[in-house]
C-alpha cells in the first residue's frame, strides 16, 4: 500500500474525533462544529441552517455528519442549504470527516457540519 502525505496548505483538517468532541488542527473542540477553509465555528445542529448558508460564497459542497449512524436530515435544512446554491451530502460523521480532509487536501471548496459521535 502506498501512503501519500496530505498537504492542507494552511487549512486545518480533522485530526480525530471521539464521544462528544473533535480534534481540529491539534485543538480539541466539543460539540457540533462547522469546519471550512477559513476555520471552524460551533454549530447549532439541524436547526442552524444559517451557519451553513452563510458559507455559500466560499464553498460549493457541505458534508453533513449525522453522528455515529447515518440518518436523514430535516427537509427544511436540506431545502435551505440547496436554495443557497450549495450541494449537500449526508453521511455519518466519521465519513464526513474523512471526505472533508481528502477534498480540502485537493484544494476543493468544501465544508463539513458534523455532529459528534456517541
Amino acid at each position: 500500500m502506498n501512503l501519500t502525505e496530505m498537504d492542507f496548505d494552511g487549512v486545518r483538517p480533522f485530526d480525530g474525533y471521539g464521544p462528544g468532541f473533535f480534534r481540529i488542527g491539534g485543538d480539541v473542540v466539543e460539540g457540533p462544529v462547522v469546519l471550512h477553509s477559513a476555520g471552524w465555528a460551533s454549530w447549532g445542529g439541524y436547526s442552524d441552517a444559517v451557519a451553513l448558508t452563510r458559507l455559500a460564497s466560499e464553498i460549493d459542497v457541505i458534508f453533513i455528519g449525522t453522528g455515529t449512524e447515518i440518518e436523514h436530515v430535516p427537509s427544511d435544512l436540506q431545502a435551505g442549504v440547496e436554495a443557497a446554491g450549495l450541494g449537500l451530502e449526508v453521511m455519518n460523521t466519521p465519513a464526513a470527516c474523512r471526505t472533508y480532509n481528502v477534498l480540502v487536501g485537493e484544494g476543493r471548496r468544501v465544508a463539513a457540519a458534523v455532529l459528534p459521535v456517541t
